[in-house]
């Protein structure tokens, strides 16, 4: 069997499903592979590592009917270097000639019927506008944990309100919530938690612009666009109860612009050296505004005064500068506000002109 496609749609197509391919394969080695299914006037390319799976079809001259696994890093490499013009492939028993131009290989194939099943979308598929979806995942995915140790945590919770639906996510040390009106994702008072690695693929391949088809199951969820497929599997377990973690009033608020707080974090926090990341920056809030610090032991200090506005008492508090960078980023807006209530409780920011985005910070202690 044997296909014929354009270099271009070819290269995208395995870069996408390559996204989806098993960094550790563990007892199969079959998933370091693309399958690729070749169809009647199509090739299906699948990368998967058993929790989220990613199918893409593109146009394709076919001759003959099946399907090969070819190794993914390889194929992705190659895509990546071949000149512009027709992608030739053949594929044996146990290899593949791929041709472009004067360009000849011969690579091993890996035996299709060792690649898993693929999943299928289950239950009725519900559309929904893609640009906001992805808007919201954007600001909300960064703050789900990365520690497989804490499964629950790596999972972004989706739950269905009065008017649309909520997405929310934590790491324990932050908390992100925005809240999307007129997206009927889910049943009344239902919920789900999907892996955060998953949602974050989607919100890559989201359009700004059309729907995207939702397929919701018992174990997973799949989201449908114009020739991909993504199925990511849900999370089991009961999300933390993160609606006590925000407290209820707030009397000290800071108004400042995102541009210039972020430019004066990036610069104030380069003297924690290889640790800037996760360096504590401390916020000094008084009625003449703000000024941030940052101390790193044997190599020194620096600051900055931002111009802001401040209501309430003077408070100077300590955040991780990244997650603090995160926040900022994630607003979404050009004037943004701090709320706080001490040097302990956590703080919550949001963009000035909108409710729809709350990221709650943990404060760091310090001398």
């Amino acid at each position: 069997m044997k296909f014929r496609c354009e270099r271009d749609t070819l290269a995208d197509a395995v870069a996408t499903a390559y996204r989806a391919v098993a960094s550790r394969t563990g007892a199969l080695p079959v998933l370091a592979g693309l399958l690729l299914r070749l169809q009647p006037n199509e090739v299906e390319l699948v990368g998967s590592d058993l929790e989220l799976t990613i199918r893409v079809r593109v146009p394709a001259e076919v001759d003959g009917v099946g399907s090969a696994v070819l190794v993914a890093r390889l194929l992705q490499e190659l895509m990546s270097r071949l000149a512009a013009g027709a992608v030739r492939v053949e594929i044996g028993e146990d290899q593949a000639k791929i041709e472009a131009g004067r360009f000849r290989s011969e690579v091993r194939t890996l035996a299709a019927s060792d690649f898993p099943r693929l999943p299928e979308a289950e239950g009725e598929g519900v559309k929904v506008a893609a640009g906001p979806l992805a808007q919201g995942l954007r600001q909300v995915v960064p703050a789900a944990s990365k520690d497989d140790a804490r499964p629950i945590l790596t999972g972004v919770l989706i739950a269905a309100t009065a008017d649309g639906v909520r997405l929310v996510a934590t790491d324990s040390y932050r908390l992100a919530v925005r809240d999307l009106p007129g997206l009927n994702l889910l049943g009344e008072g239902r919920s789900v938690l999907v892996g955060a690695k998953g949602l974050s693929e989607l919100q890559r391949l989201l359009p700004t612009e059309g729907e995207v088809e939702v397929f919701l199951g018992e174990r997973q969820v799949t989201f449908r666009l114009d020739g991909t497929e993504l199925t990511a599997r849900l999370v089991e377990g009961e999300f933390p109860n993160y609606q006590q973690l925000v407290p209820s009033g707030y009397p000290n608020r800071l108004t400042v612009q995102r541009d210039a707080l972020a430019d004066a974090v990036n610069r104030v926090r380069l003297v924690g050296g290889q640790n800037r990341d996760s360096s504590p920056i401390r916020l000094a809030m008084s009625a003449e505004g703000l000024e941030l610090s940052a101390t790193a032991q044997d190599v020194g200090q620096s600051y900055e005064p931002v111009e802001a506005k401040y209501e309430g008492t003077e408070l100077t508090v300590a955040f991780n500068s990244q997650f603090l960078l995160d926040g900022l980023e994630a607003t979404g807006s050009s004037e943004l506000v701090i709320e706080s209530v001490d040097p302990l409780k956590p703080a919550v920011l949001r963009a000035s002109d909108t409710s729809d985005f709350l990221y709650l910070l943990m404060p760091v202690r310090i001398a």
